[in-house]
């Protein structure tokens, strides 16, 4: 923020103390969401969150996070420091009431943080308590202070361990999950890096140090030992550098727009770029907080720009036809990151993460819709190339609601005769019925014969199906395999579909185990993922995994799903086994198929999810699109964890 470190005070009467710590270890999902590893991980963003506030404050430049050896983190900022003074209302230090109260802190106080981005301020008092152990350090003032904690308690007074230099400021906090409380404790590095990440790009000039202290990597320092993993994040360019990271495997049409605008207490951060890809791209957030769920900043932020690009057409004698753009048209290839900063932001939704503050939404248009169009009228080349393409969007779209309408009558007409030879099941209720889309006819067949008619579905597919990454919408509808699917599915597509109309809530794709089957299944995830991306999210898709291997000795036979799990049996019971290896699941006979891959009892199934969507929409950027070499690059780098290769 722009004016935030006018009032440099912070002691312990900005310390505001909402409520006890009572009930956080007896119910702890209550306060950070699971005890799996989304909890485990918002563990280190509580306190990564406060040193953000610090930044956001003007304090804070640089923050650390490592990965210890024994899986405990280490997380130190060079903020002012958390206060230690005797907090005036319980008698003790401001750090041990930060550290042992529920919702307490200087984010209440808001001449201490004029906007904050701890969503739900449970803060370092959580964290203390769902940890083993935790020590804290804070250099403060040209002192050194340590304590200790155990499950939330203290087990030393806060003292004074020493002295600093008195420009040496910040607060190192070092702790252990409680594996009593918590069912995943090892640190995934990927995830921490996501969102480390995404917290440099939206607050530019700050540094974020990432280390993991268990992986070694394989260069050397100038001792001689080998480094540890170390990744620095650092972007000057902050959202602006974050649209072009998003972008990178992409063939883009302009240099990012940048927009900021304060206002009201607000300020408003927007970078957009178009490309010639078919998808948008439009990340939105709150006090660094990711609105999954959109809101009022993203509803202005469309309305806006729909408005704006329409009004240019009327004014400009550069097109012949004055087509009347929708908000999908002026969306398509766009990727856009708004990041907007409220004092006092209201959250809603089924997650908490959609913005109901409705005065952002008039405030977001107003800005947005001046800015853009001083830009449009500044840029008149990059102008028509964008709104070309918007054109040509808004004529796809046309074809595409033909499409869809022919779409709803097969549904409504059709669905018995579906070319697709869909063989459903007999149970009503989505909640215990199967669908498995299986590449090939003979497969197909061999999956109507072995499966259970009460409950799973058979829909067998006809070599690949289009690539939809390279595809507009109204080309999709005209692939008889994917209307096939989609009829199959109930939910339709884009802006009909509907979740509460699914008719399976496990989809099951199940494709060979060579290179064919894999990139079958890559075009169906696409597929998903693009265009029924809800289908992902609540976890109704899976992928079968059937044997690679059949092994005989004797009477037994034993199912392998991979070269490492045939080499190790053949240890265990001898290289005088039968070894049959499967080319395809045609190979199978129907009763192979039901007990290796289709039994509920003895099946491996996969379940597709989505830990991080910037991640996923990359991957199938480079898997599936047009640009040859970052798909290159990515194979040259991930060839060797390739498990089975057939080729």
């Amino acid at each position: 923020m722009t004016d935030q470190k006018d009032s440099g005070k912070y002691d312990a009467s900005n310390i505001v103390v909402l409520g006890g710590l009572d009930a956080v270890r007896k119910r702890p999902a209550m306060y950070i969401g699971s005890v799996s590893s989304s909890g485990l991980h918002h563990m280190v963003y509580e306190i990564i969150d406060n040193a953000i506030d610090e930044a956001l404050a003007g304090f804070c430049t640089f923050i650390s996070i490592t990965i210890e050896k024994d899986n405990s983190i280490i997380v130190t900022d060079n903020g002012r420091g958390i206060p230690v003074d005797i907090h005036p209302k319980f008698n003790m230090s401001a750090l041990e009431v930060v550290m042992t109260k529920l919702h307490a802190g200087g984010k209440f106080d808001k001449s201490t943080y004029k906007v904050s981005g701890g969503l739900h301020g449970v803060g370092l008092s959580v964290v203390s308590a769902l940890s083993k152990f935790l020590e804290i350090q804070v250099k403060r003032e040209g002192k050194v202070y340590e304590q200790k904690y155990q499950c939330g308690t203290p087990t030393a007074k806060l003292e004074s361990t020493g002295t600093c230099d008195i420009k040496d400021t910040g607060t190192t906090i070092h702790f252990w999950p409680d594996d009593s409380i918590f069912t995943e404790t090892v640190f995934d590095y990927n995830i921490l890096e996501t969102r480390l990440r995404e917290l440099a790009f939206l607050n530019k000039g700050v540094r974020i140090i990432l280390k993991d202290h268990r992986i070694e990597e394989k260069e050397k320092d100038t001792e001689g030992n080998l480094k540890v993993r170390e990744r620095e994040y650092y972007y000057e360019g902050g959202i602006v550098s974050f649209v072009e990271f998003l972008n990178k495997n992409k063939r883009t049409l302009n240099t990012p727009i940048y927009i900021f605008k304060a206002k009201d207490k607000i300020e408003l951060e927007i970078a957009m770029q178009y490309s010639d890809a078919y998808n948008e791209n439009v990340y939105s957030f709150v006090n660094n907080i990711n609105t999954v769920e959109g809101g009022t900043h993203l509803i202005g932020f469309k309305t806006a720009l729909t408005r704006t690009f329409n009004n240019y057409i009327e004014k400009s004698n550069s097109f012949k036809e004055k087509i009347k753009l929708s908000s999908d048209d002026v969306r398509e290839g766009l990727t856009a990151i708004i990041s907007i900063k409220v004092p006092e932001p209201q959250f809603e939704g089924q997650t908490k993460t959609k913005l109901g503050n409705s005065e952002i939404k008039g405030i977001v248009d107003s800005i947005v819709n001046t800015s853009l169009s001083t830009y449009l009228e500044e840029n008149p080349k990059i102008a028509t190339t964008i709104i070309e393409k918007s054109l040509l969007a808004a004529r796809a779209r046309e074809a595409a609601r033909k499409a869809r309408e022919l779409t709803r009558r097969k549904s409504f007409l059709e669905f018995s005769t579906l070319p697709g030879k869909l063989a459903d099941c007999a149970e009503q209720d989505p909640a215990k019925s199967e669908l498995f889309i299986v590449e090939g006819d003979s497969a197909g067949g061999s999956a109507k014969q072995g499966r259970k008619r009460e409950f799973q579905a058979i829909l067998p597919l006809k070599g690949k199906i289009l690539n939809v990454e390279k595809a507009r919408l109204n080309k999709v509808l005209s692939s008889q395999e994917i209307t096939n699917i989609i009829t199959a599915l109930g939910t339709s597509i884009e802006e009909d579909f509907d979740l509460k109309k699914l008719r399976y809530h496990k989809i099951i794709i199940m494709a060979d185990s060579d290179v064919d089957g894999s990139h079958i299944r890559t075009l169906m995830l696409t597929l998903f993922y693009r265009y029924m991306k809800a289908l992902i999210e609540n976890g109704y898709i899976y992928i079968a995994q059937p044997p690679l291997y059949l092994i005989k000795k004797g009477n037994q036979k034993f199912y392998c799903l991979n070269d490492k799990e045939k080499d190790d049996l053949i240890l265990k019971i001898g290289s005088d086994a039968n070894v049959q290896r499967y080319k395809g699941l045609g190979e199978m006979n129907p009763e192979q198929l039901w007990e290796t891959t289709m039994d509920p009892d003895n099946r491996v199934i996969k379940q597709v999810t989505i830990e991080d969507a910037v991640a996923a929409d990359q991957l199938f950027e480079i898997l599936m699109g047009d640009e040859v070499q970052p798909r290159r690059e990515f194979i040259e780098t991930h060839a060797k964890e390739v498990v089975n290769l057939d080729i």
